[in-house]
C-alpha cells in the first residue's frame, strides 16, 4: 500500500491509476493524515443463468382492442401529426385541459 499526499497524487495521478488497475491501494494523505483510499474496481462476474421465458405468465392481461386499428385520430397523435392541449410541446400548451372538456366543445 502506498501513502502519497495530494500534491504528489496531482502530479502522477496516471501512474497511480495504473497501480491500482495493477492491484494496488493507494492512500492520498493531506498533511500526513489519511482522507482518501484508491482501489480497484471489482467487477462482478456474470455467471448467473438466463432467465428463463414466461415467469409473469398468466400475470398480465392484454385487452383484445389492444389489437384493433387505431382510428384518425388516435393515430395522428399516435405519430405527432397532432397535439392534446395537454401536451407540453404544445405551442397552446393547457395544463388544465382534459379529455371530456374535448367532447364538450
Amino acid at each position: 500500500m502506498k501513502i502519497v499526499n495530494i500534491a504528489e497524487a496531482k502530479a502522477h495521478l496516471s501512474e497511480y491509476i495504473a497501480a491500482v488497475e495493477a492491484g494496488e491501494t493507494v492512500t492520498i494523505a493531506r498533511r500526513n493524515k489519511a482522507v482518501a483510499k484508491l482501489v480497484p474496481v471489482v467487477t462482478e462476474t456474470v455467471d448467473k443463468e438466463p432467465r428463463p421465458i414466461g415467469l409473469a405468465k398468466g400475470k398480465i392481461t392484454i385487452h383484445s382492442s389492444f389489437f384493433e386499428p387505431m382510428d384518425e385520430e388516435e393515430l395522428a397523435l399516435w405519430e405527432g401529426m397532432k397535439m392534446l392541449p395537454s401536451d407540453p410541446l404544445n405551442p397552446d400548451f393547457d395544463p388544465h385541459w382534459t379529455p371530456e372538456q374535448n367532447e364538450h366543445s
